[in-house]
């Protein structure tokens, strides 16, 4: 949830910390802690939002504890509140499906910027929440999308037969 918009979080992907015991050089915390990857060896449940290809933002969730690097990507999340705003930040979607079925169309439909990386995602503008009503879902498993290195690895989550999961 970002102020009037929200989504339901459909698609993740993980990325392991150098002490995960596999090689995940995909995540930006296999060389260490740097000052882009500081976010993401500090506490669970914040921020890590960061800029790839020189244009599009990602948000990515710190999920280890403190001192121990780990991340999810969220991917993709159905648009629950606040579409009409997020047609306006995404005009070229040709339909709802696509208005935040990547990892920068959400950023984007959502609002979300780098001045977001850190913030606490428990309290203030930009927030998780658990679901309001618990239901049974079936999750896929597949490796993760457009990386290569540690792209075999088993870290994509998704909601089988959900409509707003990316590809």
């Amino acid at each position: 949830m970002h102020g009037a918009t929200s989504g339901r979080i459909v698609e993740t992907e993980a990325y392991l910390g150098p002490q995960s015991g596999l090689e995940d050089r995909a995540a930006h915390s296999w060389r260490g802690v740097t000052p882009r990857t500081r976010v993401i060896f500090g506490a669970p449940g914040h921020a890590y939002v960061y800029l790839i290809y020189g244009m599009y933002e990602c948000l990515n969730v710190v999920a280890e504890p403190e001192g121990i690097a780990g991340c999810v990507l969220i991917r993709a999340v159905e648009p629950v509140a606040g579409i009409a705003r997020m047609r306006l930040r995404r005009p070229t979607a040709s339909g709802i499906e696509k208005l935040a079925n990547g990892p920068g169309k959400l950023t984007l439909a959502l609002g979300i910027t780098r001045r977001h990386n850190g913030a606490d995602l428990t309290s203030g503008p930009l927030t998780i929440h658990p679901p309001e009503r618990p239901e049974g879902l079936r999750i896929g498993v597949s490796p993760r999308i457009g990386i290569k290195p540690s792209a075999d690895l088993p870290l994509r989550f998704f909601i089988e037969g959900n409509r707003f999961v990316s590809r």
